[in-house]
């Protein structure tokens, strides 16, 4: 599904990724574990398209992400990404959020299309041979409704339905962040990045997301986690990333890693991190 061939990602003089290669097969659940620093939210980004890589490749689907040009919000509706800090917007209603891009996308395409049928109208007059017009059954309105059902359903299986009038404000950062992982469901994405999603959360919320989480791992989810809740990676990955100075320096079972790390620096990481 994802192939990762020698990715380098430099700022400057500054080696963040360094010859980064694995693959992603459809299902993965893959935890992304290490110090800080490491570069392991850059190697999401990356994946993402938010960072351009330095040099390297990032296949998906079979197509080369690096040498794509165009067409990101195609590519940001099949890899959707849930960040730290929530990144909702205050000024919109749970329920507007959680719409906002499936909204946009949709009734984009049909405008483009009603402006392309327009066009071929135009060029029709002086055809010969007339262009067929494009074909469409839905309207703005029925959009809109098929969007707003999506985000109740969602709403309603994180059982935050009532919440879908209030502004995210007005949320636990628990809260905040289960609507963010839901509006990212909302686009139908293939694979869904975590960056750290419970690192800005107090202990007692921390829970009720990787709760979520696990619930769309049991569902055949892909995803890449980059965590350090040491213990839910070695629960739901299927696989576990450790890196360290821009490198993937180990990549086993979690039951491999955790319990018999090959690599010295790995095995120095998880004795400090079980010391804590």
């Amino acid at each position: 599904m994802i192939e990762v061939i020698s990715l380098n990602k430099n700022y400057g003089k500054l080696k963040v990724l360094q010859d980064i290669s694995f693959t992603v097969e459809k299902g993965e659940k893959i935890a992304i574990i290490g110090p800080s620093g490491s570069g392991k939210s850059t190697l999401l980004r990356c994946l993402n398209l938010m960072e351009e890589a330095s040099s390297g490749s990032i296949i998906f689907e079979g197509i080369n992400l690096t040498e794509q040009k165009a067409g990101l919000d195609l590519h940001r509706q099949k890899m959707g990404m849930v960040f730290q800090q929530f990144n909702l917007f205050n000024n919109k209603t749970v329920l507007e959020n959680i719409m906002m891009a499936p909204l946009h996308i949709r009734l984009t395409k049909l405008r483009k299309a009603r402006r392309q049928n327009l066009l071929i109208k135009a060029g029709n007059l002086f055809r010969k041979n007339k262009k067929r017009l494009i074909e469409f059954d839905t309207t703005a309105g029925t959009i809109r409704a098929e969007v707003q059902d999506q985000a109740l359903n969602l709403l309603q299986k994180i059982g935050l339905e009532d919440k879908r009038d209030v502004y995210p404000s007005t949320l636990s950062g628990g809260q905040q962040q289960r609507v963010a992982i839901i509006r990212a469901l909302a686009m139908n994405p293939k694979v869904i990045l975590f960056d750290e999603p419970t690192s800005s959360l107090d202990p007692e919320m921390v829970g009720e997301v990787l709760d979520l989480i696990r619930s769309l791992a049991e569902a055949g989810m892909t995803m890449l986690i980059v965590t350090h809740e040491m213990g839910f990676a070695k629960e739901v990955a299927s696989r576990v990333l450790f890196m360290d100075e821009g490198r993937i320096t180990e990549d086993s079972s979690p039951e491999q890693l955790f319990s018999n790390p090959q690599n010295a620096r790995t095995r120095e990481f998880l004795s400090k991190v079980k010391a804590m």
